[in-house]
C-alpha cells in the first residue's frame, strides 16, 4: 500500500474528520441527485434477496430525462418513482440493465427541470484522491471521502469488475450515490458496503463504486436496445474458500 493511503487510513482511525472541497458549491450538483424508489412483484426473481421496496439514488445525466443509478434499485421493478429538487413524485420507467457493470438506467414521464451532471474521467480517479460522495436529501447528505484503493472486485453472483473504485468512510446511503471529482464530475456510482482490508491495519468499513468510463461504451445501446449489444461474459461456476494458505474448492 502506498504511504500516502495508509496515513489517510490512519488519520480516519483516530478520528480525523475529512475535509471537504473548500472551491465547491455543491448545492447545483445536488439538483442532479435524485431518489429513487421502487416496488418489485412478490412472485419476482429477485424479491426474495433485495425485498420488493427498494430505495436510493439516481442521478441525471442528460436532458431527456435519463437517470443513471445502480441496477438492483430498478431490476424486476413495477412501478418507479423519481423524486427530485422540489420532492415531488414523478413517474419513470426502466430503460436498461448491465450485467457486467450493474448499471441501471431509467427514463422520467417528464424531464427533470435540472442541469445533468457532466461525466468524469474514472480512469485519473487515483488512490488519495479527495472525493465528494453524494446521495440523495440535500446537503445533509453529501461527505468527503478519499479513495483507497483500485482494484477488482468479484462476487459470487457472476459479478467481476477489474479497477473498481473503494473509498472510505463509508457512506450509509451508499445504493445509487454520486462519486464526485474535483471538477465536479460524475465519476463513480455507488454500488456496495465494503470491508476494504489494509495490511498492518485491519478491516475497515468502506464503499466500492463502479467506475462510470464503463458507462460510456454502453449508453446508447442502454437507451435504444435496454443491454449491451456484446457478446456474454463466460463464467465457470464453482465456490473457493482460502484455508491455510490454500484455495479449497468448496
Amino acid at each position: 500500500m502506498k504511504r500516502g493511503c495508509r496515513s489517510i487510513i490512519f488519520a480516519l482511525l483516530m478520528g480525523i474528520s475529512l475535509p471537504a472541497f473548500a472551491d465547491q458549491d455543491p448545492n447545483e450538483i445536488l439538483k442532479a441527485i435524485v431518489k429513487i424508489r421502487s416496488t418489485i412483484p412478490d412472485d419476482a426473481r429477485s424479491a426474495r434477496t433485495l425485498g420488493t421496496e427498494r430505495e436510493g439514488t439516481g442521478v441525471v445525466i442528460d436532458s431527456q430525462g435519463h437517470i443513471l443509478t445502480i441496477g438492483y434499485l430498478i431490476m424486476e421493478a413495477e412501478t418507479i418513482e423519481v423524486f427530485g429538487p422540489d420532492g415531488n413524485p414523478i413517474k419513470a420507467s426502466s430503460v436498461g440493465y448491465d450485467y457486467n457493470t450493474g448499471f441501471g438506467l431509467l427514463r422520467t414521464d417528464k424531464p427533470l427541470s435540472v442541469a445533468p451532471i457532466e461525466l468524469g474521467q474514472s480512469s485519473e480517479v487515483k488512490e488519495g484522491d479527495r472525493v465528494l460522495v453524494a446521495s440523495h436529501g440535500g446537503l445533509d447528505s453529501v461527505q468527503g471521502a478519499w479513495v483507497v484503493f483500485r482494484k477488482e472486485f468479484a462476487a459470487y453472483w457472476e459479478y467481476l469488475l477489474e479497477d473498481a473504485i473503494f473509498t472510505v468512510p463509508v457512506h450509509p446511503n451508499f445504493g445509487g450515490a454520486a462519486l464526485i471529482d474535483r471538477n465536479r464530475r460524475l465519476v463513480g456510482i455507488g454500488s456496495l458496503f465494503a470491508q476494504v482490508m489494509v495490511p498492518g491495519i485491519g478491516s475497515i468499513p468502506g464503499n466500492m463504486f463502479v467506475p462510470i468510463d464503463h458507462l460510456k461504451p454502453i449508453l446508447a445501446d442502454l437507451i435504444s436496445k435496454g443491454r449491451p449489444q456484446v457478446p456474454p461474459r463466460p463464467w465457470l461456476g464453482l465456490y473457493v474458500e482460502e484455508t491455510q494458505e490454500r484455495i479449497i474448492v468448496s
